[in-house]
């Protein structure tokens, strides 16, 4: 069992396994001038081998800290983008880098969300499930297919998350 301490999400923490999605100064004037577009994802890959992508709501509940966790998942055809809805909703990220088969939990980072940050996860990015720190929807952009495109595996060990 190791204990990973739970830093920041910042854009350079964040960076080897996706992006962070937060509104910055600037962008660009649109609907008369009554808002200001600004692009948070340049691209997204959703659509390898026949995928598409489709916008759902995930009801998230509370997760209980310290968390302890020995699975992870990734999506090796795409990429998987959460906003918060409706208020601060923060979360914990537990991440390990993608192009490793079998990730070890020394490979992992925890990183916690301010409330209104979103995220872009990277394909193939190994990436512990929702763990929400407050009660409320998350809208999730992802990619389905006829074929699934999630794989699980077990870290072997328990990795125990505190705040």
């Amino acid at each position: 069992m190791i204990t990973l301490p739970v830093r920041p999400l910042t854009a350079e923490a964040m960076a080897p396994f996706g992006s962070v999605i937060e509104r910055v100064p600037g962008g660009v004037a649109v609907n008369g001038g009554s808002s200001q577009r600004h692009e948070a994802v340049a691209t997204l890959d959703l659509h390898r081998d026949a995928g598409r992508g489709v916008l759902a709501v995930y009801d998230a509940r509370a997760r209980r800290f310290p968390f302890a966790a020995s699975v992870l998942e990734r999506h090796r055809l795409s990429d998987q983008v959460f906003l918060p809805l409706g208020g601060p909703r923060r979360c914990v990220l537990l991440l390990a880098p993608a192009g490793v088969e079998q990730p070890q939990a020394t490979d992992c980072v925890a990183l916690l969300s301010n409330g209104q940050q979103g995220l872009r996860i990277a394909a193939g990015t190994w990436h512990h499930g929702l763990l929400a720190l407050d009660d409320g929807p998350w809208a999730v952009l992802e990619r389905r297919a006829a074929a699934p495109d999630c794989d699980e595996v077990n870290l072997g060990t328990t990795i125990t998350l505190r705040l």
